[in-house]
């Protein structure tokens, strides 16, 4: 099949797995375990918020009438108690930020524009009806909708639970992600591999981005590079919600995890995407669960996963909105490449976001400089040249 763009193919992904995933299953989640679950349920505001008009500033409850002139100051009210009186011509009460305002009075004057002395209060600049005020309801009125199904809570939200009295709250189950790597030169991490050989590294910085993006990580043993164990291990994968299978899919002699999974039955979606790293990427659904054949060279498997498979996954927890955060900086040095393709280089990100240089390194292999990058530069397809200070997307780690 002909190779598809990164937008292209990223389409793909949102509209095939949008158009046929199964309804997660819901469970219930304690608010101190809410942030990060996927919600299941709208929630709605128990009660006007604020419940009551209050002040957004320390200063005086007045009449704006009365103003500007000197007045009689009738008593104080604070946080978590209400004045007993009424706020009448020619008076005014001290006023704590989030105070109730008091009855009769339509205003707030900040304590720094106040001269206070023997019981009385003068005050020389005008005021505004409402001003400093926050109105009954002005962030949110009883039974309204604050927090919609399918929105991926974050700490704001906890608190938003919490103000609302919710103590439990319906969430999808997280997705089960199966994660396989193939090929007979890998070994286990906690063996001494021969020169030919490698450690399994691939599914562990799989399964930190399939927990970070709300999965639970289900590490397979490595399949090898015979089609009968491949077969038996991705079959055991497709037992999960979604199955990520990391090498094997290049044009080898010994690639054989394609045609393993047509043997299965496995319908492709797309096997190629125009990106560097991350050409010979496969997508597809087998067995009714979708499935990602990554390359196996980890900058190839860590890219492919955040831009294509955070996607599938995401979507398959019950989320709406998807999205990829890709903000521009200046770069600090020029860059040369070669137009056509998307690429994906390791970078350094500065602390305010504003700068980004490129990180030296040896392939798509080289782990050590992915370790000293914290995003990657995303280069146009369209372009050959980026001139020092120039804007360029950035894809953060």
């Amino acid at each position: 099949m002909p190779p598809l763009t990164f937008i292209q193919a990223r389409e793909t992904v949102l509209t095939t797995v949008r158009a046929a995933r199964p309804a997660p299953a819901i469970e219930e989640a304690g608010l101190e375990a809410a942030a990060g679950r996927v919600l299941a349920e709208d929630v709605a505001a128990d009660r006007d918020v604020p419940a009551a008009a209050r002040s957004v500033r320390d200063g005086y409850a007045v009449r704006a009438i009365d103003l500007p002139g000197e007045l009689e100051v009738i008593g104080e009210v604070r946080a978590g108690e209400r004045f007993a009186g009424e706020v009448g011509p020619g008076q005014a009460v001290e006023i704590m930020t989030g105070a109730p305002i008091p009855a009769g009075a339509d205003a707030v004057v900040m304590i720094e524009h106040t001269v206070r002395g023997n019981g009385r209060v003068r005050i020389g600049l005008s005021a505004e009806p409402r001003q400093f005020i926050n109105p009954q309801g002005c962030e949110a009125a009883a039974h309204e909708v604050v927090l919609d199904a399918g929105k991926r809570l974050d700490y704001s939200d906890a608190a938003m639970l919490a103000a609302f009295g919710r103590t439990h709250v319906k969430v999808y189950r997280r997705p089960v992600v199966a994660i396989a790597a193939t090929g007979d030169e890998i070994v286990e991490v906690r063996q001494v591999p021969e020169e030919f050989q490698i450690r399994d590294s691939n599914v562990y910085s799989l399964a930190a981005q399939v927990a970070r993006a709300g999965g639970i990580p289900q590490i397979l043993p490595v399949a090898r590079d015979n089609p009968g164990h491949t077969r038996e291990i991705i079959e055991q994968g497709l037992a999960a919600d979604l199955l990520l299978v990391s090498g094997g899919v290049s044009a080898g002699k010994y690639d054989i995890v394609e045609p393993v999974l047509a043997g299965l039955g496995a319908e492709f979606f797309f096997d190629r995407v125009l990106i560097q790293p991350g050409q010979p990427l496969v997508f597809g659904r087998a067995r009714e669960k979708f499935f990602f054949g990554l390359p196996g060279n980890p900058s190839s498997t860590m890219v492919t996963f955040e831009v294509f498979a955070r996607a599938a996954l995401e979507l398959l927890s019950g989320q709406q909105e998807i999205s990829l955060h890709m903000p521009f900086a200046r770069l600090t040095r020029e860059l040369h490449q070669r137009a056509g393709i998307t690429r994906f280089l390791p970078a350094r990100l500065s602390a305010d976001g504003a700068e980004v240089a490129p990180v030296g390194w040896s392939g798509s292999g080289d782990i050590p400089a992915l370790t000293r990058a914290n995003a990657f530069l995303v280069t146009d397809p369209g372009r050959a040249e980026y001139p020092r200070g120039e804007l360029i997307r950035v894809l953060l780690k």
